[in-house]
């Protein structure tokens, strides 16, 4: 059974091997062993601390095999980002550029450098194992949305606000259009190099070298226009992840290859919303009827472990846990679990629908007629 919970130093191994896999880099899993061993410290730092508001903590999970041991991905947490160094995007704004005497009346979007996201908690260094990757998309949910249910249960250590950042559009040699047409002209160096070197988008030269008055989007190429606020091929079920958990795509794109912004408001996502807290008792009997998909947390001990289980599709104040379940999750009879419909059902979603619809920001994007249909670093 695969289980989600907080990364310890004992995997430190697994993770050195996992950074070094990752395409392209995750900030939140150094190259440097001594670096990543310091990070890994920190993150268990952060779940032991007593926190009563965000600030420099850093919360890595990791995915295992329960029947194996093997970890088969990282994902993390970072409480604020740009805690020490302010965290950098495009706001992409929107101009009139009207006149009466011509009668022209023209709206035109332009990007201009910001750190306006620089204190919220972001979700970020999503990484999975090919072979978990292989066995469907239910190992990338629990993975992503853990992170959520965490979040859930413990809100005064994030900000009411959360966001993401999404892989930008880039070719099979992992050259970025926007990075080309943008990045390359202040930089003068290939987008992979500045990708390492920018530390999750929160180093000084950002502000120093990139252009601090407005873009005007209608004058850079076609080509960069289009991938204004366009996922990745890869990162299109990530994407489909978070609109499912109620994010939204936001006026920011990414400063380098201008991938999507997408937040959401914790108090409004589903693993707030449709949460619901059962005792555990032991699975007796026949399995019931009407079951679905549920992501099941526990927080015994403050060790927190979060897994997928079938549980029946009822309000009850009890759930029936088999053993692997109990075990994976390290509850036994009597313990609260908190649980949270995978999918939402059809009633849910028009719940959701009415409390607003989605942000079409990107919509009217040039080169992006529709809203994307599918976390980085």
């Amino acid at each position: 059974m695969l289980f989600v919970r907080p990364g310890r130093l004992s995997d430190l191994d697994a993770l050195a091997q996992m950074a070094l896999a990752a395409r392209p880099v995750l900030h939140s899993l150094p190259h440097d062993r001594h670096e990543l061993e310091a990070r890994i410290a920190l993150s268990e730092d952060s779940f032991r601390a007593d926190v009563d508001f965000p600030g420099e903590e850093f919360y890595l999970f990791v995915l295992e095999d329960s029947a194996t041991g093997k970890l088969l991905g990282t994902a993390s947490i970072v409480a604020a980002a740009g805690y020490a160094e302010p965290f950098y995007v495009f706001r992409n704004d929107a101009l009139i550029h009207a006149s009466r005497e011509l009668h022209v009346n023209r709206k035109i979007h332009a990007l201009t450098m910001s750190h306006e996201l620089t204190g919220m908690s972001r979700l970020a260094g999503f990484y999975l194992d090919r072979e978990a990757a292989g066995a469907g998309d239910a190992a990338a949910h629990l993975l992503s949305r853990a992170r959520m249910m965490y979040m859930a249960a413990n809100r005064r250590r994030f900000t009411p606000e959360v966001f993401s950042l999404l892989l930008g559009v880039t070719d099979e040699a992992g050259t970025s259009p926007f990075w080309e047409a943008v990045g390359r002209r202040f930089f003068g160096r290939d987008f992979a190099q500045i990708e390492i070197a920018s530390g999750g988008r929160s180093r000084t030269f950002i502000a120093e070298v990139m252009p601090t008055y407005p873009l005007y989007v209608p004058l850079l190429p076609e080509q960069a226009q289009r991938v204004i606020g366009e996922p990745n091929v890869k990162a299109l079920l990530s994407y489909d992840i978070h609109i499912e958990e109620g994010f939204e795509p936001d006026r920011f794109v990414d400063i380098f290859d201008a991938g999507p912004v997408l937040t959401a408001q914790i108090d409004r996502s589903a693993c707030v919303r449709f949460n619901e807290t059962r005792t555990v008792r032991e699975a007796g009997g026949k399995a019931a009827e009407h079951a679905r998909a549920y992501l099941v947390s526990s927080h015994r001990g403050g060790d927190f472990r979060c897994v997928l289980a079938e549980l029946p599709d009822a309000h009850s104040p009890d759930t029936s846990l088999g053993g692997p379940v109990r075990a994976a999750l390290d509850v036994v009879h009597g313990d609260t679990v908190r649980c949270v419909p995978l999918h939402r059902s059809a009633q849910e979603a028009s719940e959701a629908s009415d409390d607003g619809g989605e942000n079409a920001y990107l919509g009217s994007l040039p080169g992006n007629p529709t809203k994307p249909t599918g976390d980085r670093r």
